[in-house]
């Protein structure tokens, strides 16, 4: 038998399931597979929860998940930032079903135990029950481990795990790059898109730095912008790069000229952005109204944070593992907190135009996803290629860089999940 046709025995040799060039198709449809997933991958790695912005102010929370396990993201009164497990030491009910709010507490609806923002048991209904039995002190809602960087939380489950700037290691100087679209302005999550694919998460994780689709599934896309952001958007065989950056992040860069979006801010203005900038004169200073305008149109590039999160042109892009064949996603809007409101109303409808539910990008994308994971039906014993670009790929300071349509990015990020997986 040859390396195409050898039986796979998955739950042996996992470590059998991802080569150089390609990844055993499996990895889309076992859900064992998966399972272990959420073990070995989600609660043992750096996990994106939230932006700080979301969480501004004490009391203010968002519930969202690691892996498959709901938590509440919460600020407390001495600014603190927590991630908690959304279950209540009692019997077990999510003690929050909101998605996002503002509160003192968290108390559960069955039987009324409350907690506080930091997750100490405070108070139960009729103690006397329980005599000397019950000390509060035992029963809190568990914490993850929290670090952040560059405004974006992450959570792991993993108490000796590595400093988050270790993990993030190269991947450090793109973020910092993306928060440049603030403008000058601190950047804000202005609120999310979601929605669910049937499709596995990995599918969608390949996409973020998959470039040699955009031409072919996003014709409709192209088709609606004008001239001159159909040229910019023609990058497929331009000078671009993917780089691997380590520990399965990775970068694509679609157009070089944006990646620092304060640099040469002389350029002239794009037509499209014209009316906008006039319209910022009346206000601001010609090099400021350059730098909102830069912003605007958001960076020349795709930052792939493993295992779940995004830093995509001009948002933020979360996956969420649901199942084996199920995957949510979340693109969030970013903006300018306290920016010139005409501003971030151009970067809104910007993101509506492609990311929106009405938009021209994501019914496109979903629909690729979803028929990768039906054609993944088709044979017990088939293999995915990942071997664009191994020709050209070269060694840099950061890891391996390959040409724009390289899958560069996807080898990274499956590096790190066998890593983890056999780990």
């Amino acid at each position: 038998m040859n390396a195409e046709t050898k039986p796979i025995h998955l739950h042996r040799n996992v470590d059998e399931l991802v080569r150089a060039d390609r990844v055993h198709t499996s990895l889309y449809t076992d859900a064992a597979l998966f399972d272990s997933e959420m073990e070995k991958v989600f609660r043992n790695t750096w996990v994106w929860v939230a932006h700080a912005s979301e969480v501004a102010e004490p009391g203010q929370f968002k519930t969202t998940h690691v892996g498959t396990e709901p938590v509440i993201v919460v600020r407390d009164r001495k600014q603190k930032i927590h991630v908690l497990l959304n279950r209540c030491r009692h019997r077990g009910a999510t003690v929050c079903e909101h998605k996002k709010g503002k509160t003192a507490s968290f108390v559960c609806p069955y039987h009324g135990w409350a907690y506080g923002l930091d997750g100490a048991l405070r108070s139960v209904p009729f103690p006397d029950s329980y005599g000397q039995m019950l000390d509060k002190g035992e029963f809190p809602l568990p914490g993850l481990r929290v670090e952040q960087y560059a405004g974006m939380v992450f959570a792991t489950f993993k108490a000796d795990i590595e400093p988050l700037v270790d993990y993030l290691g190269p991947a450090k100087k793109w973020m910092d790059l993306f928060m440049k679209q603030g403008g000058g302005y601190p950047v804000k999550a202005a609120g999310e898109h979601r929605f669910t694919f049937n499709g596995n998460w990995k599918i969608q994780l390949e996409n973020t730095t998959d470039a040699y689709h955009f031409p072919l599934v996003h014709k409709s896309f192209l088709s609606s912008v004008d001239a001159q952001t159909e040229r910019m958007l023609d990058f497929v065989a331009g000078p671009g790069y993917v780089e691997d950056l380590g520990n399965g992040h990775s970068v694509m860069v679609m157009i070089p000229e944006l990646v620092d979006l304060e640099h040469d801010l002389d350029a002239p203005v794009p037509d499209r952005y014209a009316e906008l900038a006039e319209h910022l004169r009346a206000t601001h200073d010609e090099t400021t109204v350059r730098r909102i305008v830069r912003a605007v149109g958001g960076s020349g590039f795709n930052l792939n944070l493993f295992p779940n999160v995004a830093c995509s042109m001009a948002f933020f892009r979360v996956l969420r593992p649901i199942a084996v064949d199920k995957t949510e996603i979340h693109h969030v809007a970013i903006v300018m907190d306290g920016g010139p409101e005409q501003a971030n109303q151009a970067r809104l409808r910007m993101h509506e135009h492609f990311q929106g539910p009405m938009g021209f990008g994501t019914p496109d994308d979903s629909e690729a996803w979803e028929r990768v994971q039906r054609g993944a039906q088709a044979g017990p014993d088939l293999w995915i290629l990942l071997n664009r670009g191994l020709p050209g790929e070269t060694v840099t300071p950061d890891g391996l860089k390959s040409d724009v349509s390289a899958e560069t990015g996807m080898r990274a990020a499956y590096r790190q999940w066998k890593k983890l997986m056999t780990a």
